[in-house]
């Protein structure tokens, strides 16, 4: 089992020397230190071929720093005892490989230069970090208190201004409260509203007596009514039955269909008597149709039976059994609705940076060519002979989604088929993260399929 690495307490002093002349320090305590021309290093160099961008030549790993080289650097490294050149330490093992670097686990008591090359070396080691500034204190005459930092005619007038709102308030408590006296419902004042909610029942009218004088002529004019239907004779009685019965047929007879069916222009059958002839009445239509026993209806074996037409007893017949034929057969069929399919191609996409690979822009947007197909087939609809070429520009944004959407050419010559690809691009998430906006420029080729 490997023993702990002791815990560092020491600052990591780092310094950056050209001609003799200090260009930068640093202390660190537990920070990694990176060198190079990025501007988010620890220390920024100015560019050089033999060093990336940015590049940890020091890394704290569990609390202890650990230096970091590859092959084409140079330098010294004293560990206690003497100096170690990088060439020793690579071709010895005392420095751990891992990869085409370098580490060297670094004890408080290394230092150490690292040659960098154009005339720049970097030194390090670590000291004792500086001990802790003695807060100042000022001196006893000079430091106030609570009283002292108190203003006094201000805390008068407060303490004044309790006593006096305290003694109101134990003199108000002390009184004794007014009694108001209870009101009733009218006393109050106008804003509340005095309603009935039960309706008053009106007054019923006085009946007036009935003069004597008047109810001795209406009981005289009672008798002499019922002595005057007594004397009539029981005969008349039927009499006037039978004219009351004429007069409802006369009115009857002359409204609606009655009227219609009782009613001729001159003669006594009727409307049917005028439709048949004037010569022919009811009696004579009863007569004629007194012996049929339905409908007959001929056929062509009746005909040739009798050879003659007319004549026979046809054969009843009902609405089913009546049937149409004509010179042929119509089929109508069924409809259909004509289906209008177009292709769609791409061609290779415009890409101006490197962080978007073409091929896989391309796989991307073939997998979602079916819904540019739709925008296409739509308008193909209206009119078949629809095609032409549509280039898309847009940009991919560092979060993956686009960007501005802009019809860059346009020969189908319709306006709708643009805005509609726009539309899906715009719901577009590509699995591309670029460092900065990617402009593209997209090209489509529509054609009718057929």
């Amino acid at each position: 089992m490997a023993s702990p690495q002791p815990q560092q307490n020491k600052l990591l002093r780092v310094g950056i020397a050209q001609g003799g002349r200090i260009l930068d320090e640093r202390h660190v305590l537990r920070d990694d230190i990176t060198i190079g021309h990025d501007a988010k290093n620890t220390i920024v160099l100015p560019p050089m071929d033999s060093l990336p961008a940015k590049f940890a030549i020091f890394e704290n790993r569990n609390n202890q720093y650990q230096l970091v080289f590859d092959d084409t650097m140079q330098g010294r490294v004293n560990l206690g005892s003497s100096d170690v050149d990088f060439d020793r330490l690579r071709k010895q093992g005392l420095a751990q490989e891992r990869g085409s670097n370098y580490v060297l686990p670094l004890q408080e008591s290394a230092r150490g230069k690292v040659d960098l090359g154009d005339d720049l070396t970097l030194f390090f080691q670590f000291i004792a970090p500086p001990p802790a500034a003695d807060r100042p204190t000022l001196p006893a005459d000079v430091q106030g208190g609570f009283w002292k930092a108190m203003d006094r005619v201000f805390f008068g007038i407060l303490a004044t201004s309790l006593f006096l709102h305290m003694v109101c308030g134990a003199y108000i408590v002390a009184q004794d409260p007014p009694v108001e006296p209870e009101l009733a419902l009218d006393e109050l004042e106008d804003r509340f509203v005095k309603a009935n909610i039960i309706p008053q029942k009106p007054p019923e009218p006085e009946k007036v007596a009935e003069a004597p004088a008047a109810a001795a002529e209406d009981k005289a004019e009672q008798k002499d009514d019922k002595k005057a239907s007594s004397d009539k004779p029981a005969e008349s009685k039927p009499q006037d039955a039978a004219q009351r019965r004429a007069e409802i047929a006369k009115k009857v007879s002359g409204k609606g269909l009655l009227k219609i069916l009782g009613s001729s222009g001159g003669g006594s059958g009727g409307a049917f008597a005028d439709v048949l002839g004037g010569s022919t009445g009811g009696g004579e239509i009863a007569e004629a149709l007194a012996g049929a026993g339905g409908v007959g209806v001929a056929t062509s074996e009746a005909l040739g039976a009798n050879g003659q037409k007319g004549g026979g007893t046809g054969s009843v017949a009902g609405i089913g059994d009546l049937g149409t034929s004509g010179g042929g057969k119509v089929d109508l069929g069924s409809k259909k609705e004509v289906v209008v399919t177009g292709r769609v191609k791409d061609a290779t996409p415009e890409v101006e940076s490197s962080d978007v690979d073409r091929d896989a822009l391309a796989r991307y947007v073939k997998a979602r060519l079916k819904a540019i197909q739709n925008c296409y087939e739509k308008e193909l609809k209206r009119n078949p002979s629809l095609k032409g070429k549509v280039v898309v520009r847009f940009s991919i944004m560092p979060t993956g989604r686009t960007g501005s959407i802009d019809i860059e050419e346009n020969t189908l010559g319709n306006e709708a088929v643009g805005s509609c690809i726009r539309t899906v691009i715009r719901s577009w998430v590509f699995p591309f993260k670029p460092d900065d906006e990617v402009p593209v420029a997209y090209p489509f080729v529509f054609s009718p399929a057929g």
